[in-house]
């Protein structure tokens, strides 16, 4: 298993470009050194819509992709990818990403069995799972591609208008729930609901765009702390 290290960063659910500019200075910061980290977890849902094989919708968020792009040539990054970033893999060749079938993915950190995925992976009802794998699959996107302007121009609509910060009433009980997919994990770290809470071993990341919040990990633990 690949250790996490200390001062390694997780950045989660940004939806960039409609949802805030916070994902594009923090990787312009990444790479003028002002923010520094040996590792970087990007837990998906970081670009508001973004997928592989399609050159139109990587227009819309082109400076944040080359910058991810410069900075995997000199850091070790992980990307978990979400429900709006997907199929990543020929955008992103140095990159270490994970499809919602190889998630979760198991890590260490400091003696303790860490398990993380983005949120979407479990209790989420067999049509979502349907959906997902239909829609996040090469052969999929390619049959789409002669109806690509169409298609991405009213989604990408859509989304811009789209509520995307909210209180999750009963959390607890879906996190129990979720946990009974982790039982060898001693640690659990998911993006997803946007919620920046930890209960009992499971760590729901800030979302950068609700929060305005990034994860470190210091002495082994996992802090929220604000992104300026």
């Amino acid at each position: 298993m690949t250790a996490i290290k200390e001062g390694a960063l997780f950045i989660a659910d940004s939806h960039y470009p409609h949802h805030g500019d916070a994902f594009l200075r923090l990787l312009q910061k990444l790479e003028r050194g002002e923010v520094q980290t040996p590792q970087l977890f990007l837990m998906g849902d970081n670009f508001d819509l973004l997928f592989g094989y399609n050159d139109y919708i990587q227009t819309f968020s082109h400076e944040a992709i080359a910058l991810l792009q410069r900075l995997s040539e000199k850091m070790e990054i992980h990307y978990f990818e979400g429900n709006h970033d997907f199929c990543l893999s020929p955008i992103f060749p140095n990159i270490h990403v994970y499809s919602r079938q190889m998630q979760p993915v198991h890590f260490r950190m400091q003696g303790r069995r860490v398990g993380i995925s983005h949120g979407d992976r479990f209790v989420t009802g067999v049509g979502y799972n349907l959906y997902s794998t239909i829609l996040r699959n090469k052969t999929t996107l390619r049959i789409l591609k002669p109806f690509e302007k169409l298609i991405i121009d009213h989604r990408m609509h859509k989304l811009s208008q789209k509520q995307i910060c909210h209180k999750y009433v009963g959390f607890e009980k879906r996190v129990e729930a979720i946990l009974a997919h982790y039982e060898e994990a001693d640690l659990v770290i998911e993006g997803h609901f946007h919620q920046a809470r930890i209960i009992g071993k499971y760590v729901s990341l800030p979302s950068l765009a609700c929060q305005n919040q990034i994860a470190l990990v210091k002495n082994g633990k996992i802090l929220f702390q604000p992104f300026v």
